[in-house]
């Protein structure tokens, strides 16, 4: 009875509510991480004749988390005493989701990148929501599959970046 009434301020009002949730602690760290390392980056040697240096994709990488991060911590400030009930942790999805990624990671050298990714792609998606019926197959198989094209023509094509091939599949 004490700790209820201690719990409801002792007069039986709101419980009053601690300035950040998880979401605005998250946010906070990861903006004045990324602002640290954004000013650190500042010290990376810049080529004559190339516009583009080493540090051009790392700033915008930290760039788009510093707003990310802001728009996280706002958000939570936003939702200050109006924000839900969090549900329990479902640890089992955890556990399935690290043993696919690691399966993803063994079958990488195996399969190739297109195989393997467009695999890890659907068998995380229906892992983490479980499609109902011929539909949600069909949209899962498609998203799969568009995630790999995406990230396989963005770095393949566009960056240049040597995606592994598969020793059985050859591509």
């Amino acid at each position: 009875m004490v700790g209820r009434n201690a719990r409801r301020g002792g007069n039986g009002g709101d419980v009053s509510s601690p300035p950040l949730s998880r979401d605005g602690v998250a946010g906070l760290v990861c903006l004045a991480g990324s602002l640290l390392l954004l000013w650190t980056s500042r010290g990376l040697p810049q080529p004559a004749l190339v516009p583009i240096g080493p540090g051009f994709y790392p700033r915008i990488l930290l760039v788009v988390t510093a707003v990310l991060s802001a728009a996280l911590l706002v958000s939570d400030l936003w939702r200050r005493g109006r924000r839900p009930v969090a549900p329990a942790v479902n640890y089992r999805l955890v556990l399935l989701a690290f043993l696919i990624f690691t399966a993803y990671v063994f079958l990488l050298p195996v399969l190739g990148y297109r195989v393997a990714t467009a695999l890890f792609v659907g068998v995380l998606q229906a892992t983490l929501e479980p499609p109902r019926d011929g539909r949600g197959w069909a949209l899962v198989g498609a998203l799969a599959l568009g995630a790999m094209l995406v990230t396989y023509y963005v770095f393949e094509a566009y960056l240049n970046v040597l995606l592994p091939r598969g020793r059985l599949t050859g591509f």
